[in-house]
């Protein structure tokens, strides 16, 4: 697929990796040449320097005969103009852009071929927003990914000494919890991936991916770790797009704080926030946050935009006596380096966004993708169409399915039921089949088994 990315920023940069390893033909925009030269040295793609929305660059980077026109640079305008020019200019047949404002992703009518011709719209504070506030749903869990609408989810959590799998093999999941279907879909020690078969003992700090029916996860959770009360007081620190967007989702179920260092963004979100505390101030002063109770909440949310505030906070946090602390990471090299020791959860707002990005660019009927391990893992949602003669899923058991080195099912959703995925469950037409790969260099060949042969038609 010949694909042009417009900004090699974090988002620009982590896709353009992520699809340059795919086999596509990939070329990449932007104005810093220091930074498309970083790219080009580490990656088999093309670069043009130049502004993304001047059709004499876009046809320079090849948008005559592209095939998709992904822009995610930093400026909303820059990405819809591009995109109205390739529809213009080269007929372009998917153009996906990213706009952050709500002031244009909130009106309706304003995007479409009859409009400005974007085809998929990103947002990627809002992707963030969900991600953060699913986990504040289910405290204790580092990932979770909704499939299907939310009817099934694939959780990851750290195996705690004391729970009650801990030390038992995965076989013994039925036995002890049989009113329960659920499926491991990998295992990370040490950080590195384990296949989940039925004699694989779980060891205390195990990262486990699981997947189950919605209602059931909080109880697979408590399985694998200590319960973890609900939250109730939760305090935000940085009043941007994320943390207004976070507390107002909030704000009515939840006793929520947001710390905000500029005094006029203060006095907006007063305005705004109906239920939530503003308070004016910065997260790293250690008055403030003992003068405000840090010790009484249940987790402490760093999401300003930057790095070094929000890693800063949430370790004095934690030290003070916050219960949990999650902190948003744009460096995806720091995630690992922070998470697991005095800070509990970091998310990486371009692993959260990639995934919403590589839906549009799988092929096949891929509805869902979500990047994990730093983009080295992956779980999608594929749709199974045609019949026995021409899907290679269709009308076989699980068993037979012949899938890549890696790469296990974990569970299928038919007609809104979450079918958990043991050996002999026969895949029928329309089936969601949620699957999970540890490389993801083998999508191609996960993408070929859900492509329909030519009998179909």
């Amino acid at each position: 697929m010949k694909i042009i990315i417009l900004g090699a920023g974090q988002v620009g940069g982590t896709l353009a990796e992520n699809l340059a390893i795919e086999e596509n033909d990939i070329t990449v925009v932007d104005t810093n040449g220091a930074r498309l030269r970083e790219l080009q040295n580490r990656f088999d793609i093309r670069t043009v320097q130049g502004k993304g929305s001047y059709p004499n660059v876009l046809r320079q980077a090849g948008g005559e005969d592209c095939d998709m026109l992904i822009a995610v640079t930093n400026s909303d305008e820059v990405n819809m103009i591009a995109c109205q020019i390739a529809f213009t200019m080269f007929r372009t047949p998917t153009k996906i852009a990213r706009v952050r404002s709500n002031a244009y992703s909130g009106r309706k009518g304003l995007f479409g071929t009859e409009a400005i011709p974007i085809d998929v719209l990103i947002s990627p504070e809002q992707v963030v927003t969900n991600h953060v506030k699913r986990l504040i749903e289910y405290p204790g869990a580092l990932q979770v990914m909704d499939f299907a609408g939310g009817v099934a989810q694939l959780v990851a959590v750290r195996a705690y000494y004391g729970g009650p799998l801990v030390g038992q093999e995965l076989g013994y999941l039925r036995q002890h919890m049989p009113n329960v279907d659920t499926r491991v879909a990998a295992i990370y020690r040490r950080n590195r991936p384990i296949i989940p078969q039925g004699n694989t003992v779980i060891e205390a700090d195990d990262e486990v991916f699981f997947i189950a029916a919605r209602h059931n996860i909080k109880a697979v959770m408590s399985e694998l770790r200590k319960v973890d009360h609900q939250y109730k007081r939760i305090m935000i620190a940085g009043g941007g797009n994320i943390g207004e967007r976070l507390a107002e989702a909030l704000e009515h179920e939840y006793q929520v704080k947001i710390i905000e260092y500029g005094l006029p963004r203060c006095q907006e979100l007063s305005e705004k926030l109906g239920r939530t505390i503003v308070l004016h101030g910065s997260a790293t002063n250690k008055d403030l946050l003992v003068e405000e109770n840090i010790d009484e909440v249940d987790i402490f949310c760093a999401l300003t935009n930057d790095d070094e505030v929000n890693i800063m906070s949430s370790m004095l946090a934690k030290r003070l006596g916050a219960s949990k602390v999650l902190t948003l990471i744009n460096n995806a090299a720091y995630v690992d380096l922070v998470q697991g020791g005095e800070i509990d959860i970091a998310v990486s707002p371009q692993m959260a966004t990639i995934g919403s990005l590589l839906t549009h660019v799988r092929r096949g009927d891929i509805v869902n993708v979500h990047s994990l391990r730093r983009g080295a893992a992956e779980a999608i949602e594929a749709i199974a169409h045609g019949d026995q003669r021409s899907s290679k899923v269709v009308g076989k058991a699980i068993e037979e399915i012949d899938l890549p080195d890696g790469t296990t099912i974990g569970a299928i959703v038919r007609s809104g039921e979450v079918i958990i995925a043991h050996d002999d469950v026969v895949v029928e037409q329309d089936d969601h089949v949620i699957l999970f790969m540890v490389d993801k260099r083998k999508i191609r060949e996960v993408e070929r088994l859900f492509q329909v042969g030519l009998a179909f038609f």
